[in-house]
């Protein structure tokens, strides 16, 4: 099962540890080997034109995470059509200049499992930021990292913007998998065959974890460290037929934030939890994190 699916342009293929050329934009995908998950973990990442010049002169760019959903990749940002629309926007000069990377994230919900054995946000904190904001010419600094993801790259998102607001200046999320169930309805459903709650109890425990549930939980985290979030750009969507019902946490954390007096951009728009819904409000997602990093005119 997976929450996004992918389609792939016949047209562009990623070399791993490699690059590609387009339009003068870029893309590297590389690897780095993780010692807390001992494994390498892929990565691909969205260079715009001109970087290696500027690079070489001492530009630093702000710099964009963006966590992919379930059953994806690190590269179907860009080979589902999000390497165009990112290359129209800058000729458009609808966007400012920034880097935009993707890590291989697999079936984590980019958190640490609760048996400990993949401690996903223990690699993306601790080893993934620092390699990446020291092998590429970025602001490494809050106001230049923000963070955006898809599904379940939403949850990260959100998760990891309200976990360490001290960190992103700016969070998005598209048809973030916000699961309104309590611990006890997920077991109940997981034990009845549920794909979407096997998913869930396989990351947070079977039977679920509470307290390691309410550690990651964003709804609790937008409470917890609301006062912090006031000082955060914060932007999320999702379809109103949303496969998966994510429509009823995106509308719940909509009324927790409001109930905050957080400042936020929520929409709810026609349609499904699919690529095709993603990619006709990916262009609203890029602009608001070019006028988060201060870019656009």
């Amino acid at each position: 099962m997976r929450f996004l699916r992918t389609v792939l342009v016949p047209v562009v293929f990623l070399v791993f540890a490699g690059s590609v050329a387009h339009a003068q934009s870029r893309i590297d995908c590389n690897a780095l080997h993780s010692q807390i998950l001992r494994q390498n973990m892929r990565f691909c990442i969205y260079l715009p034109e001109g970087y290696d010049a500027a690079a070489r002169a001492g530009k630093r760019y702000p710099l964009l995470y963006f966590l992919h959903g379930l059953g994806d990749n690190e590269q179907t940002l860009f080979n589902s059509g999000g390497w165009n629309l990112l290359d129209d926007l800058r000729r458009q000069h609808k966007i400012g200049e920034f880097l935009i990377v993707a890590p291989e994230g697999r079936r984590s919900f980019y958190i640490n499992s609760a048996n400990g054995k993949f401690r996903y946000s223990d690699f993306f904190l601790h080893e993934f930021i620092p390699h990446i904001e020291k092998r590429y010419s970025v602001l490494a600094t809050r106001a230049g990292r923000a963070i955006s993801g898809i599904s379940m790259g939403g949850y990260g998102a959100l998760r990891f913007a309200f976990a360490y607001p001290e960190l992103f200046s700016a969070v998005s999320a598209q048809s973030a998998a916000l699961i309104s169930a309590s611990p006890s309805q997920i077991d109940a459903a997981a034990h009845s065959g549920s794909p979407l709650m096997n998913v869930v109890t396989a990351v947070f425990g079977d039977p679920v974890n509470v307290a390691h549930w309410d550690r990651n939980d964003p709804f609790i985290l937008a409470r917890k460290h609301a006062v912090a979030l006031h000082r955060m750009e914060i932007y999320f969507n999702c379809g109103q037929d949303d496969n998966y019902g994510f429509e009823v946490g995106a509308e719940k954390l909509n009324r927790e934030l409001n109930a905050e007096g957080i400042k936020h951009e929520f929409h709810l728009y026609p349609g499904d939890h699919s690529i095709t819904y993603f990619l006709s409000h990916f262009a609203e997602v890029i602009e608001f994190h070019s006028r988060a990093f201060g870019l656009s005119k």
